[in-house]
């Protein structure tokens, strides 16, 4: 398949279908974050920056036992802080941004995570990748987060020919409904860690094979992809 002489119905068309075929897969696609507020998500994905979810999980019961709420977090000791982060990495500019981060919630919102783009920008730390997953998973506004694996997933689908995320996220904006929004995302991750593996794909055990124009780059032998594909685990 030639992504050169692809409309962009046929493109949308493609797009939408290789949703569903992942929403088959990944019937239980979720946010692999831990969280139970708006804003222990906010700050378990700040933390995620290169960081695994698996990394993070096992750091915030113990920060959250500490510091359950923006005021508690905004007058924490830093050291004390950083201390607590430490093994996500990058533990002084994460610590610094969550310092902050919470001293800008108590004071501009009361404490509270806003459920708005354009208010969690503003925040330290907080990128459109962020506030979209604060969206999409604490308040169920659809949002594109153009993570590692997303990016890479749409490249190698044709969906895009851009590196730059907010460019990725425009692409897929244009394909993909706006409702599937969130669930796109956690599928297409999904994937990713489990089967569209960056080094070598899992390509004979992928179920969008048909429908992809990297299809082949990897592993074709049905029994040696199966042995490729991870099993539910955070990556």
């Amino acid at each position: 398949m030639s992504t050169l002489v692809e409309t962009q119905l046929a493109r949308t068309r493609r797009a939408r279908r290789v949703h569903r075929l992942l929403a088959q897969r990944y019937p239980d696609a979720h946010c692999e974050l831990d969280f139970t507020t708006p804003f222990e998500l906010l700050v378990a994905t700040v933390l995620s920056a290169q960081c695994t979810d698996r990394r993070v999980n096992q750091v915030t019961p113990a920060l959250f036992a500490r510091f359950p709420t923006a005021a508690a977090m905004a007058a924490a000791d830093r050291t004390e802080l950083e201390t607590l982060v430490q093994p996500t990495g990058f533990f002084r500019a994460k610590a610094d941004n969550l310092l902050k981060l919470s001293a800008q919630l108590v004071a501009e919102h009361d404490g509270l995570v806003p459920p708005r783009q354009r208010d969690l920008v503003r925040l330290a730390g907080v990128g459109r990748k962020t506030a979209n997953v604060v969206l999409g998973d604490a308040f169920g506004v659809p949002g594109l987060t153009v993570d590692t694996h997303v990016g890479r997933l749409s490249r190698r689908l044709g969906f895009t020919t851009h590196e730059d995320p907010v460019k990725v996220e425009t692409d897929l904006a244009a394909l993909i409904q706006r409702k599937d929004w969130t669930m796109f995302n956690h599928r297409v991750i999904f994937h990713g860690r489990r089967t569209c593996h960056s080094r070598r794909p899992a390509c004979g055990a992928c179920p969008v094979l048909r429908l992809c124009p990297s299809g082949g780059i990897g592993e074709m032998d049905p029994v040696k992809a199966a042995a490729l594909v991870k099993q539910p685990a955070l990556a």
